[in-house]
């Protein structure tokens, strides 16, 4: 399954940390790569692009101003269109359907997401129906969608890998 991930509305003053936090949650927890809408920040996706090279691949960062020029291009090559909001169905009703979906480009917000965005999806998908961060709703979608397999994944050419142990940090380059 092919899943990329679209950032809505990225704000550079605002969002910097919270924009990071999705472009890493999306490559860890599985995802192919992430799309930034909004305004372009180089540092931002410099910090996405050094986690990668560091510790393995693959995993694409994008970006392109304008949000609906991805959907169309996403849609045009058969991709399902996936949009994280509290608004949606529960994902635990709709999993069975998502996981049928070979290719996904999920949508999460930043500033208020545009009114046209819940037309355009196949599927307006909630985490819950409270508010919260999308960058949680990401890792757990992510979760729910790949059935926990994600957590074992191996990264290709990573130059860090990390050994698990009860207690301290081990950390061997590769």
């Amino acid at each position: 399954m092919k899943v990329y991930v679209l950032r809505l509305g990225h704000r550079l003053q605002r969002d910097h940390r919270i924009s990071t936090h999705c472009g890493l949650v999306a490559r860890a927890f599985g995802g192919d790569g992430i799309i930034y809408a909004g305004d372009f920040d180089k540092n931002m996706i410099e910090s996405v692009r050094k986690v990668s090279e560091e510790w393995g691949g693959p995993f694409e960062i994008m970006y392109e101003k304008n949000w609906k020029k991805v959907v169309e291009n996403f849609k045009q090559k058969g991709f399902s269109l996936v949009h994280l909001t509290m608004y949606g169905m529960p994902i635990q009703k709709k999993i069975r359907s998502l996981r049928k979906c070979k290719k996904i480009i999920v949508a999460i917000g930043g500033e208020k997401v545009p009114s046209e965005i819940y037309d355009m999806a196949d599927f307006n998908i909630s985490i819950t129906q409270q508010p919260h961060s999308e960058v949680a709703a990401l890792a757990i979608f992510l979760d729910r969608i790949f059935k926990g397999k994600e957590l074992d994944k191996k990264f290709q050419g990573a130059k860090k890998r990390i050994i698990p142990q009860e207690r301290g940090k081990k950390v061997v380059k590769e």
